[in-house]
């Protein structure tokens, strides 16, 4: 995992960002909008960032104008440049890298994602931590000033030991905003964390997120946890949290696509509920039928066990040829191959090593058409031998057998 020291133009000047990347090619790009007048070193930004990293998923975190390391003049902020910058977070990504899927926004930088994602087209998944439901909210943190704003336009207050300029035009903005209906018509995947013990931003504002979104959406208490996420376990809980929940959105890897691929389907097998023999064969996403030959006591509606067992062995055989003439760039143009299946004395088998009772004998005929010469036709029937299905025939298998678990 690796940090990037980055920065890229905001509606004051330039603003300071830190990319955190996961070690390997990220599954998907985030965005983390901080909190009302913190930065993106806060211990929620940076430990949730760095936690979703470790976890895949690359995430740009930055301060907005007139904090942190970002140029610009705060006083002269307010939520609507606020929202600008997310843009302009977002268009640095979609220039450099992948815009992102995911954005992430704790206190009211979850009002801002909450506001912007709409108009962000590769956006398909919203968290909110301890986000209010309307950024006007924020006047309780100064509102022994508000009057004071409002007469003199501007009134300096003190926000968690630090000094920051309030001007009246602030107050107009988030006044203005109404967030609720930007909500409903979100069409995002949207995740509400919010702990109930938050004494700054009350639980009910979650309630409020949560009652105006529409589906899919879900939320998770963040039980014992206090607004700015500082203990470390709760972190990296959110972070848990965020990269499970958002698997469900993401478009799948290729490497997973692949990894999928290569575990063996299931083979379900159930009566039809005829009479008789007849069976239900599902595997993965196809649908078989089973049955007995009639002189079996079936009604021939589906091939027979010992019929699965040869289609196996053919189809095994006819695909192994294929892909080992392509690998050779040998010109064989088709393949063909015919089994039989009957049980024979053991005494008649001269090469078999039992001699006594009867065993299975499977007769199989390939034919195959092409300019091949005597050579290449040769190694390809030595390579028949080589069908995973027919080296599953000659080694020891072993199966186990249970019954289904069948309370309730």
């Amino acid at each position: 995992m690796q940090t990037r020291r980055i920065s890229f133009a905001g509606t004051g000047g330039m603003l300071d960002a830190r990319l955190e990347l996961p070690s390997a090619e990220p599954r998907a790009y985030a965005l983390f909008a901080h909190c009302f007048t913190c930065s993106k070193d806060t211990v929620a930004a940076s430990r949730i960032s760095r936690a979703l990293a470790e976890r895949g998923i690359a995430v740009l975190r930055f301060d907005f104008t007139g904090l942190g390391g970002s140029d610009g003049d705060f006083s002269n902020t307010n939520f609507s440049s606020n929202i600008q910058d997310l843009h302009n977070a977002v268009a640095y990504l979609r220039e450099t890298a992948t815009a992102p899927g995911i954005l992430i926004g704790h206190s009211l930088g979850g009002a801002a994602v909450l506001s912007a994602a709409g108009d962000l087209p590769e956006a398909v998944a919203v968290v909110t931590i301890g986000a209010p439901s309307d950024p006007a909210h924020v006047e309780h943190l100064f509102k022994q000033q508000v009057d004071n704003i409002a007469v003199r336009g501007e009134q300096e207050v003190e926000l968690g030991g630090r000094r920051f300029l309030i001007r009246q035009q602030f107050l107009e903005d988030i006044a203005e905003q109404r967030l609720t209906d930007k909500i409903r018509r979100l069409r995002r995947a949207l995740l509400i964390l919010h702990s109930p013990q938050d004494d700054i931003v009350g639980v009910e504002h979650a309630r409020t997120i949560f009652e105006a979104a529409l589906h899919p959406k879900s939320f998770i208490s963040l039980d014992g946890s206090d607004h700015l996420i500082t203990r470390r376990q709760d972190a990296d809980y959110v972070a848990a949290v965020v990269s499970a929940w958002v698997d469900r959105y993401l478009a799948p890897r290729k490497e997973d696509d692949e990894a999928r691929d290569q575990q063996p389907r299931s083979v379900s097998v159930a009566e039809a509920g005829e009479g008789g023999f007849a069976q239900h064969v599902t595997i993965g996403p196809h649908t078989l039928r089973g049955d007995e030959p009639a002189a079996f006591g079936g009604q021939d509606t589906g091939p027979s066990p010992y019929d699965f067992l040869l289609a196996a062995l053919g189809t095994c055989t006819s695909m192994t040829l294929r892909m080992y003439a392509q690998h050779k760039q040998l010109p064989l143009e088709h393949v063909a191959v015919e089994l039989s299946h009957q049980k024979i004395h053991a005494r008649d088998c001269m090469e078999c090593e039992t001699q006594s009772g009867r065993i299975d004998r499977i007769d199989r005929v390939i034919r195959m058409s092409g300019e091949l010469d005597a050579a290449q036709r040769k190694r390809l029937l030595a390579i028949a031998d080589k069908c995973p299905v027919h080296k599953t025939l000659h080694s020891e298998v072993l199966i186990s057998t249970v019954e289904a678990d069948v309370s309730p």
